[in-house]
């Protein structure tokens, strides 16, 4: 700054070396002549001079920041925080994954469902006494926040023919009051094969087979008779737990009549079996969780554990 104020002082258009040069008019010429090679030599001295003053200048303040900013390559860079994967998407990975390497695909569906998906179509009418099981969150009526994936068992058997063999991972939604086992909002991944031939014995083998991929061949599990409207007969699946006791995974059995007639298959043909369990369930297993609310309540405490 003082550099800029002595340059317009002396070389600005005002300045002082200038208002000399304007003033050389008023000698004669030979005056006139010698004055003004000694003026134009001034200016270049002292041009050239502000030049070097300020380059000395730059590299002084180059050098200071160089100095403060000193950047030692030898030492180790500092570490790059990443994300992570929650852990029920770790664990829906895991369920996913052992189902496709059965032959499973994975399809998706609406979270926003429509009354006739959700209940109607899973053999469960207006006025059925099955629907007080799934305390729902009804939008404009007949619209509503799915209460479970299986919804997505009549879309598929609607869309394709037989062989059918999927898994529908996704978010549900119930009016329940919260508490260690319970979430208004969670995972579900859902299972449906379809198939000429289809016994309660390939349920079984599948389920067996999931089981041990993700608990381990040690781990033993049992099956018990359940009742789910949708499945004709049904089963839960149980997992037995070190000092636990038995505690449910899943609930599962083969589809019933009135499912696959309500889609177009002939039930005297087709058979086939259907199963959900829940991602956060599975996990809590796994990873000795003993409060389901954990898993959203966005603690990082928690969720850099996984």
């Amino acid at each position: 700054d003082e550099l800029e104020q002595w340059r317009v002082r002396i070389l600005g258009r005002r300045g002082e070396l200038t208002g000399i040069l304007r003033g050389l008019a008023q000698l004669d010429l030979e005056e006139r002549r010698q004055v003004g090679a000694l003026g134009n030599q001034a200016k270049a001295a002292l041009e050239e001079g502000l030049e070097k003053r300020g380059r000395d200048i730059s590299e002084a303040r180059l050098a200071q920041v160089a100095d403060l900013e000193r950047i030692d390559v030898t030492l180790p860079g500092r570490p790059v925080a990443t994300g992570r994967l929650h852990p029920t998407t770790q664990v829906l990975r895991e369920i996913t994954d052992a189902f496709v390497a059965m032959g499973f695909s994975i399809v998706e569906g609406p979270e926003v469902e429509w009354d006739h998906y959700n209940f109607e179509m899973l053999n469960i009418p207006q006025g059925h006494p099955a629907r007080d099981m799934w305390n729902t969150l009804w939008g404009q009526r007949p619209m509503l926040l799915r209460t479970h994936t299986s919804p997505m068992q009549a879309r598929v058997m609607e869309s394709v023919q037989p062989p059918v063999r999927v898994i529908v991972p996704g978010k549900c939604y119930r009016y329940e009051a919260t508490d260690a086992t319970h979430e208004w909002h969670f995972y579900q991944v859902e299972g449906l094969a379809v198939d000429e031939g289809i016994t309660f014995a390939d349920l079984k083998g599948t389920l067996y087979e999931f089981a041990r991929r993700l608990f381990g061949t040690e781990r033993k599990v049992r099956f018990r008779c359940d009742y789910f409207p949708f499945v004709e007969p049904g089963v839960d699946i149980c997992r037995i737990c070190r000092g636990s006791g038995w505690i449910e995974i899943m609930g599962a059995g083969m589809v019933h009549p009135r499912v696959l007639a309500g889609v177009g298959y002939d039930p005297e043909k087709y058979t086939g079996f259907a199963f959900g369990l829940g991602p956060e369930r599975i996990a809590m297993l796994k990873y000795g969780i003993d409060d389901i609310r954990h898993f959203y309540s966005n603690d990082l405490r928690f969720l850099r554990q996984f």
